[in-house]
């Protein structure tokens, strides 16, 4: 479990890994502003394929969809509407981005959402033992197990990026 010396650093995201019990480690950034993930990892001297983005979207009944994939990939709309067994997907705006998940855009994190969303997380997150993702707000990363990160998300592995 992570320890963390100040209380007000915990996000939704944190405390379901503490009540799951799933082991993972903090880190946080000074960040007032969106910067993308790619710039973060770069700026942090982390490898930006273990460095993971949250994507929110939508099928055509509306139902949200997670996708999470390496910094510097772009998802393939078709390849993540197949895995999430959609005709087709759309990315949410970004001003819809808080109404449906709880998070801003830059601090969303696959843990803690609203509800928990049908999630697809790319297959090359099975390349390493331990990934980084938003950690629920500007600033904040979890570095954790990719197995941890699919159980806790209910998440598919699929290749889903361009």
């Amino acid at each position: 479990m992570a320890k963390s010396k100040d209380k007000d650093i915990k996000t939704n995201a944190m405390r379901i890994l503490d009540r799951e019990r799933i082991a993972y480690r903090v880190n946080t950034y000074e960040c007032e502003d969106f910067i993308d993930g790619v710039h973060i990892a770069d700026m942090l001297g982390q490898s930006r394929e273990q460095s993971f983005k949250t994507l929110a979207g939508k099928g055509k009944d509306n139902e949200i969809c997670v996708f999470v994939i390496p910094v510097d990939k772009e998802l393939d709309l078709k390849a993540a509407a197949r895995a999430a067994g959609k005709k087709s997907v759309e990315l949410l705006h970004v001003k819809d981005i808080n109404a449906a998940t709880g998070y801003i855009r830059g601090g969303v994190s696959p843990i803690g959402m609203k509800k928990l969303f049908l999630t697809v997380i790319d297959e090359s997150v099975k390349q390493f033992n331990e990934v980084i993702i938003s950690g629920g707000r500007l600033g904040s990363q979890i570095l954790l197990s990719p197995d941890d990160l699919i159980k806790v998300t209910r998440a598919r592995v699929d290749s889903i990026t361009a």
